[in-house]
């Protein structure tokens, strides 16, 4: 189990990750994850605000443990009392359904699980198309994301490509792409997101590589009036995201 929480490569090696807490599970049966194996403490499940999810848990592979077990496999302080082995699932960009106008987020070489996991909030709180994690540098299932994004890993559409796969996708969907870039010319408040458009965010250290500010539609940028030259890149997406939903009319 903590090697299951610890490291990359004994998920996949096993093709098994951990969901600590009530509410992040019943996102991932609402998903149709399939769950391996559930573990649950009496003792801290009798506390849960979601006592309903136990009719939800359908494996043979369900166990009580003790606190003093509990502990020892649980993640996070203050668990609920109940950790899921659930399967993966592939994430291929064949398997997002996007509607005839969407509006995109792809993340380039993201690396910090605490940047992705609010970036899935803002996606979830949205309601946008899908998130697209290109030339990931961690793990989707890293517990860290599944702890920020509170369960949003399993409430959006999920894909994981290469650049060159994303953006014969983009191109193929007939998607405009906005690279989110400092030495832009023009400001995000100006750019028209009404249209089926994607917005593509580098990472803090780097920014983008040269490849989306090559290929972009057009380079965007948040106005900046202290003296740091850049946002969070969590916050940065979520500027551009509801500036985009405020001119589609969707909040």
């Amino acid at each position: 189990m903590q090697k299951l929480f610890a490291k990359s490569k004994e998920r996949k090696a096993q093709n098994l990750f951990v969901v600590e807490g009530t509410r992040e599970l019943q996102f991932a049966i609402s998903a149709s994850y399939s769950l391996e194996s559930v573990f649950i403490c009496p003792e801290l499940f009798s506390d849960t605000d979601y006592p309903e999810i136990q009719t939800e848990i359908h494996t043979s592979n369900r166990f009580e443990v003790s606190p003093q077990v509990f502990q020892k496999i649980a993640y996070r302080e203050h668990s609920d009392g109940i950790v899921a082995l659930v399967r993966p699932k592939p994430h291929t960009l064949n398997d997002l359904s996007l509607n005839e106008n969407p509006f995109v987020i792809v993340l380039e070489a993201v690396e910090k699980p605490g940047n992705l996991g609010a970036i899935l909030r803002t996606a979830d709180a949205a309601k946008v198309d899908a998130v697209i994690v290109c030339d990931p540098l961690t793990d989707v299932y890293n517990p860290n994301i599944i702890r920020s994004s509170i369960g949003c890993v399993f409430t959006v559409p999920l894909a994981i490509a290469n650049h060159f796969e994303v953006f014969s996708f983009l191109k193929e969907n007939r998607i405009r792409i906005f690279a989110a870039e400092l030495q832009a010319s023009q400001w995000y408040q100006d750019t028209d997101f009404t249209e089926a458009c994607a917005v593509i965010m580098g990472t803090e250290a780097d920014g983008l590589t040269e490849f989306w500010i090559e290929q972009a539609d057009a380079r965007i940028k948040i106005p900046m009036r202290g003296q740091i030259d850049s946002l969070n890149v969590s916050v940065s997406t979520a500027v551009l995201t509801f500036e985009a939903m405020r001119q589609r009319r969707f909040i």
